[in-house]
């Protein structure tokens, strides 16, 4: 009980998480004891006298679970980048009280009974834009999380929310715990085609386990990727592409049942909230709105890149010389792309050395946005590859910090990139944000050098990082990211454009030993070659939107998952389906990581970001005033207005695909 107070790091205040301070056993005590302070914050809600006002109602709301946010905010975002088995089992713990704490705030009549007392003054009340956003937030969250349900109805969907967060922790838990077992062990005789720095670095796994001269590979985001590309051995391409897409399907870390369980529960809910499917529920507060729009934007789409992504297929399989099977892909892609541009993204990577990297990252947001990034050594960080920058506005007032977690940690790391909060930002505070990343750790003597495809995730989880430090909302859940997930997308891939402006690769590009610039002719094969695969890539993406909207738009429990999957992708499938290969098991976004009914936002945000960035490509790539623009309409207002009008607002008009066909060569 002392742990859980004022012995308790995590419980007591900070202003900057003392990481070091925390150990796994103050999670769970301060967890509950901020939970409880939780509750009587709302009872103090529920039992004011006073009759219910925006302030006094709404605002409190907002206000409630400070603590347990502070808390929350370091051990969720810790369980994806630094956690332990042990951090996995409370998580299950927490998820479930989470749950129940959730549902019993949506579910309270008393505090229901007071907000809509406010929601049906609205009119009448003199609010600003961004205090009518909120209000309407708060009312349709208590609607939509079945504050109207009533006696069996209620307690049904109690239940069902409960166990929907107890499957999708376990289905992300069983997702890092078989990635962490996938391994293929080589001899030097299977290195064909492997880059030096690969075969260095699996000479290192191998001697850490006492297997000298063996070289252990992972299938960890960059050496899958570079695997590939690059192996000469076709049989051990298949070997590593059935282990990659054949995880999570039997086994102990299994998710084909939890996967149809997820997907039956889902629908469940949206039934008992009046809605025909998960997909119609969740859509609702979006951008798209309902199925239909989301099914004719992949539709434009798929009518639009496939017959050229049929021509792509085409050549390559001309070049390979026998038919194309999905392990040849990135193998004879990187071939023709050297054939037809004389390009080899290893060949850059010299150029582009982390901490070069860095600068012109940030030296982009500070030519555009007057922002700047000062290392902060002082700050506590959860492990020694994780830096801390403080972050300041051209004013010298400060915007927030930034913490960057750049290298795979096997076990304890989830793979893939993503940007997420510490601390939110609100009236009176600044966030506390962290960009997490896979990329090439320093090998063999030399630096983190980084493919060109690096640096554009760099610029994507960067982008999600503006987007939170440059946020002027009053409220944390309307400030920065916190936006519709078809909208989110869009600073994150608005970023990536600049990786192909010779304007920015100019800025920082270096080579780590001789310190000469990356040489013209590198840059134009970089820029002439950006558009290479762009049909392929689109495809795979819609595969995955159609597969995710397949899983929600569901009418009844699915009884066959192979077959719903190979019904939703077959017309953008361009290799069929491989037996013992699946990719719903370990689709963590739709399944896990909030996506579910949403992964059609990456392409919703596409074409908003080809869009935008049409604009700067017309006027010049750091034009201020496109800048300002940018950064006054759409990153300092997260979710304070419609993003629909956010977007308008800033372009003057809404956006139309011509833009990105225009970008990707179609059109």
């Amino acid at each position: 009980t002392l742990r859980a107070t004022a012995m308790n790091p995590l419980y007591e205040p900070f202003y900057f998480p003392p990481f070091r301070q925390i150990s796994v056993a103050d999670y769970e005590p301060a967890i509950d004891a901020a939970l409880a302070e939780a509750r009587a914050e709302i009872d103090a809600i529920t039992g004011c006298d006073a009759a219910p006002t925006f302030a006094n109602t709404i605002e409190a709301f907002e206000r409630t679970g400070s603590r347990l946010d502070r808390g929350l905010g370091v051990f969720y975002p810790l369980l994806s980048a630094h956690a332990d088995d042990e951090m996995m089992e409370i998580s299950l713990r927490v998820s479930a009280r989470m749950s129940e704490y959730d549902a019993d705030v949506s579910l309270n009549a008393a505090l229901f009974d007071r907000i809509r007392a406010v929601y049906e003054q609205r009119e009448s009340l003199e609010l600003t834009v961004e205090q009518r956003t909120l209000l309407t937030n708060v009312w349709l969250g208590f609607t939509r999380s079945g504050a109207n349900l009533h006696g069996a109805d209620r307690q049904e969907y109690r239940t069902v929310k409960a166990r929907l967060s107890e499957l999708t922790t376990r289905f992300g838990h069983n997702i890092k715990k078989e990635l962490a077992g996938c391994r293929l062990w080589l001899s030097a005789a299977d290195l064909a085609g492997l880059p030096e720095y690969m075969c260095v670095q699996a000479a290192q796994a191998a001697a850490s386990e006492g297997r000298d001269g063996e070289y252990l590979f992972t299938l960890e985001q960059p050496t899958y990727v570079a695997f590939m590309k690059y192996s000469e051995r076709r049989d051990l391409r298949e070997r590593m592409y059935r282990m990659y897409t054949g995880r999570n399907i039997s086994g102990p870390y299994s998710n084909m049942s939890i996967m149809t369980e997820i997907a039956g529960l889902r629908l469940r809910l949206a039934n008992l909230l009046g809605y025909d499917t998960f997909a119609d529920y969740r859509l609702e507060r979006s951008m798209a709105e309902k199925p239909s729009r989301v099914y004719d934007l992949l539709d434009r789409l798929r009518e639009a890149y496939m017959p050229a992504m049929r021509k792509e297929l085409k050549e390559l399989s001309e070049l390979a010389g026998h038919q194309l099977m999905p392990w040849d892909y990135s193998f004879y892609a990187d071939r023709l792309r050297r054939q037809l541009y004389d390009f080899n993204e290893e060949e850059l990577r010299p150029y582009f050395e982390l901490s070069g990297v860095i600068d012109g990252v940030f030296g982009l947001a500070s030519r555009l946005y007057g922002i700047g990034f000062a290392p902060a050594t002082d700050i506590d960080v959860y492990h020694p590859d994780v830096r801390a920058f403080r972050v300041s506005d051209a004013d010298g007032s400060v915007l927030g910090v930034l913490y960057a977690d750049f290298f795979p940690r096997t076990g304890s790391k989830s793979p893939g990139a993503w940007m997420t909060e510490f601390r939110e930002a609100d009236a009176t505070t600044r966030p506390l944000v962290s960009i997490v990343m896979n990329f090439t750790k320093p090998v063999g003597g030399k630096p983190s050098l980084l493919t060109p495809s690096e640096v554009e995730t760099f610029l994507h989880e960067f982008g999600h990082a503006l987007h939170a430090l440059l946020t002027r909302a009053s409220y944390s859940s309307l400030a920065g990211t916190n936006v519709f997930r078809d909208f989110v997308e869009l600073p994150s891939q608005f970023n990536e454009n600049f990786l192909t402006c010779r304007g920015f690769l100019d800025s920082f590009a270096r080579h780590y030993q001789t310190g000469e610039p990356i040489p013209e002719s590198m840059v134009e094969r970089l820029i002439a070659s950006a558009r290479f695969g762009a049909a392929y890539a689109c495809i795979r993406q819609l595969s995955f939107g159609y597969l995710d909207m397949a899983w929600h738009t569901v009418t009844a429990p699915v009884d066959d998952p192979v077959e719903l999957e190979r019904r939703a992708v077959a017309e953008v499938s361009p290799f069929g389906q491989m037996d013992g290969s699946l990719v719903s098991p370990q689709f963590g976004h739709i399944f896990s990581g909030g996506y579910a009914a949403g992964y059609y936002s990456y392409k919703w945000a596409e074409v908003l970001d080809a869009d935008a960035f049409a604009l700067f490509r017309e006027r010049g790539i750091f034009d201020s005033d496109a800048a300002r623009a940018f950064r006054e309409c759409i990153l300092a207002r997260g979710g304070t207005e419609h993003p629909a009008r956010l977007y308008r607002r800033f372009r003057g008009r809404d956006a139309t695909i011509d833009a990105l066909l225009e970008r990707d060569g179609i059109r």
